[in-house]
């Protein structure tokens, strides 16, 4: 056996040999709460503490392994298996096992899943005649499960006054009536659902006082992981059983308490030494993942929060780098940006693309990442959510597209000649499939001709109107752009208002998804390139061909280790990366616009932030847009609050120009700038071996650019004194300078106050261009 007490510092060993009494350890971010948890299992069985008298609670079954193996490392044996480890589900659904028949259940009792509850429900609404778009199974269920993890049985939910005004508010004044009816069919059929373990349990321990006395004098320590996580079930559950010995230790960090939304509560921690008079609180404050500097923008930033238990995180690491605030105009640059640094930083620092992450508040924000990512031809991964293009919702809008586009396109059709519903049915799309097959014509040739099919009522009638519905749509793209059309497909197909009616939250990201995707669009028809030049093709075509290689997968870099990480920050917890991206941090995107009116859930998005920060180990950067495109309009955003919170002698703000504005080149002026201006000064020094097998060509593509550089004609050379001059004052027939096409005359003015467009005369060997005079330089010469 090691010796294990030796390998811990002062504070994680006073943890660890406390054994009896209740314990709060209080784990700083990266302080090692892990292996104190385990080391402590260890060194109570050491001290002669049964295993079957131990029971220890975590959130993930990865962390149960984890903890059971390094137990059974330290001890040298098998004990470890004895203990009562795992997931609160887990342990509970054991425990339930035993004991199901004094509560009417079998012992084998099924437990559903989420899919299982909502076709369960959906059977539930339809035999009650209920519009079932009212009632939608998944938001009925998210109440239901509301109301479980707040230990609310159904007579309880259809009694309380504040729930039943709520409903009846909402339109859906029935779900307490279809609450009590799910439960009776649960238990006529001998199941429970994910939440009913929690909910039965506490049924049990309160409601069987044997049960209860049996499972207090068994489980003389009880252990939780993550308690800062715990709701109120779970709150109530433990309590019950650590209420005879009270031999409690929790593990857990306030400060990382970001779960509300699941019905997490911060007070349960906050608590802790209210519930257990004379509680011990041994803090775990000496990091051993982040440089100071990181950490002291993560103390100062979290010291603001009232309701949090003080602590001071600090290292023996160097000090480090200055967190970096980087500023773009666009959304757009703000990946490209990010993409650029990782090339960079490769090149200079040798990193790996496994050792960056790209964290953002919401799962919508990947968009411009992946693009860039993959014009890099940089490996990487979508991680906790879909990649953006092979969502559901994005994949059924773009196939609507394609079929403006190209109407032959069978697989397209077949995706959502039925979504959203308009009456053509598995038995009508299996018809006009034969009868194309029969007939030798495609699938939209048979819908302009449904009595092939043999199709006729409401079948043909459905038909007809979709055919004259995606006629409109073919017209029209011949004389607007790609965002016109995909905004008149969004609204007549009602795709985009069947969205927007789903209030929860997966029907809440799936909108905000196709928002995102009709931004992009617009920015595509509204953007110029990054010489300023108004390119003429916005079609849909065009704007399709330019997807194309962005929505194709890349199988081997879906399996390839060696990715960048793009994730949710919630998503992130737990996990820690040598270099971190916080993107996105602007008003109403981070502080969420639901937050900014109750200091409680603002606590939380600062929690949310402290997070973000500590999940780096050297370098840090957070970015933000002046601009993006939001519901199909431009909105310009105000830096987040939390950019201000962050000390200035902790933060190198010389990214904090435009970096990577179009045509500014700013971004390359610093260390970690852009890249299509970076000239490496040296090979990487290892992991080339690794990178070309990884199909990384970042070093051959640099030099595949400057090999088509040197090919083409030597570009205009800008004046010396060159000063881009107040677009503002421009005028037409006016002598100008541009950076790169020389100099011209301006022929033509368009465009309104903020969205002025110069056509410019260049002459010989550039000839006319249109200049967006927002995003180009240019200095007037007369």
């Amino acid at each position: 056996m090691s010796d294990y007490l030796k390998e811990l510092n002062e504070r994680q060993r006073e943890a660890v040999t406390h054994i009896d009494g209740p314990l709060m350890i209080v784990a700083g971010a990266g302080s090692g709460k892990t292996k104190v948890l385990t080391t402590r299992i260890a060194h109570l069985m050491r001290n002669g503490v049964d295993a079957f008298n131990i029971l220890a609670l975590t959130f993930t079954n990865k962390a149960a392994a984890e903890m059971k193996e390094r137990i059974e490392k330290i001890l040298g044996n098998n004990e470890a298996r004895n203990l009562y480890i795992g997931t609160f589900h887990s342990v509970f659904a054991r425990i339930m096992r035993a004991e199901a028949t004094k509560m009417g259940y079998p012992s084998n009792f099924t437990i559903y899943d989420s899919d299982d509850a909502k076709s369960l429900l959906k059977g539930i609404i339809n035999e009650n005649n209920l519009d079932d778009k009212m009632y939608k199974p998944q938001y009925v269920a998210g109440r239901i499960s509301a109301a479980k993890n707040n230990l609310m049985t159904p007579a309880q939910y259809q009694q309380d006054h504040f729930i039943q005004q709520e409903d009846a508010r909402s339109g859906r004044p029935l779900i307490g009536q279809l609450y009590a009816q799910y439960a009776a069919r649960c238990f006529k059929n001998g199941a429970m659902d994910f939440d009913d373990l929690l909910f039965k349990m506490y049924q049990l321990l309160v409601n069987f006082p044997d049960v209860l006395a049996k499972y207090q004098h068994k489980f003389k320590y009880v252990l939780i992981d993550e308690y800062q996580d715990t709701n109120i079930a779970q709150y109530q559950i433990v309590k019950l059983l650590a209420a005879v010995h009270e031999n409690i230790c929790v593990v857990g960090d306030d400060a990382q308490s970001i779960y509300s939304f699941r019905g997490a509560t911060i007070e349960n921690i906050l608590k802790f030494q209210k519930d257990y008079e004379g509680a011990k609180v041994v803090k775990l404050e000496q990091n051993y993942r982040s440089s100071q500097n990181i950490l002291n923008v993560a103390n100062r930033v979290i010291g603001l929060n009232k309701n949090q238990i003080p602590k001071n995180l600090w290292t023996d690491k160097p000090e480090g780098e200055k967190l970096k605030l980087v500023r773009t105009l666009t959304d757009n640059d703000e990946g490209k940006f990010v993409a650029d640094a990782i090339a960079e930083q490769k090149l200079r620092n040798h990193y790996n693309n496994r050792d960056f992450a790209i964290l953002y508040r919401t799962n919508a924000q990947s968009r411009a990442f992946e693009e860039s990512l993959r014009r890099m031809n940089i490996a990487y991964r979508i991680f906790g959510g879909l990649s953006f293009y092979q969502r559901k919702e994005i994949k059924d809008f773009i196939a609507y597209l394609r079929i403006v586009a190209n109407p032959q396109d069978e697989e397209a059709l077949k995706r959502i000649i039925n979504y959203p519903v308009r009456g053509i049915g598995k038995t009508s799309v299996e018809r006009i499939i034969i009868a194309a097959n029969e007939s030798g014509k495609t699938f939209w040739e048979v819908l302009q001709e449904p009595q092939l099919a043999g199709m006729k009522g409401a079948a043909a009638a459905a038909i007809e109107a979709f055919v004259v519905m995606m006629r409109s749509f073919q017209a029209m793209q011949q004389k607007n752009n790609a965002y016109d059309v995909a905004f008149a497909v969004g609204k007549h197909t009602n795709m985009v208002k069947e969205l927007y009616n789903d209030k929860t939250v997966e029907g809440l990201a799936r909108y905000e998804n196709v928002q995102e995707l009709l931004n992009s669009i617009k920015e595509y028809t509204e953007t110029p390139n990054e010489d300023g030049e108004v390119v003429e093709d916005k079609s849909l075509g065009a704007y399709l061909q330019q997807i194309t290689l962005l929505t194709d997968a890349d199988k081997n870099n879906e399996e390839d280790q060696d990715v960048v990480k793009l994730m949710t920050i919630h998503a992130a917890k737990g996990l820690e990366f040598d270099c971190v991206f916080a993107v996105g941090l602007e008003e109403n995107i981070f502080p969420s616009a639901m937050s900014l009116y109750d200091r409680e859930d603002l606590e939380e998005e600062r929690r949310l932030f402290y997070v973000v920060i500590t999940r780096a180990r050297d370098r840090l950067w957070i970015s933000y847009a002046n601009s993006r495109y939001r519901f199909g309009s431009l909105v310009q955003n105000d830096p987040s609050r939390f950019i201000d919170e962050v000390p200035p002698e902790y933060m190198d703000r010389s990214f904090a120009g435009i970096a990577g504005a179009k045509g500014s080149g700013s971004a390359a002026s610093s260390p970690g700038g852009a890249a299509r201006s970076y000239a490496p000064k040296q090979q990487p020094a290892k992991n080339t071996t690794t990178v070309a097998a990884s199909g990384n060509t970042d070093l051959s593509r640099i030099a595949a650019l400057n090999k088509a550089k040197a090919a083409q004609p030597v570009a205009h050379v800008p004046s010396a004194n060159f000063v881009a001059s107040d677009p503002e004052q421009m005028e037409q027939g006016m002598r100008v300078e541009h950076m790169k096409f020389g100099v011209g005359t301006i022929i033509k003015m368009d465009g309104g106050a903020h969205n002025r467009i110069a056509t410019i005369d260049f002459g010989a060997g550039v000839g006319e261009k249109k200049i967006m005079l927002n995003y180009a330089k240019l200095m007037i010469l007369n």
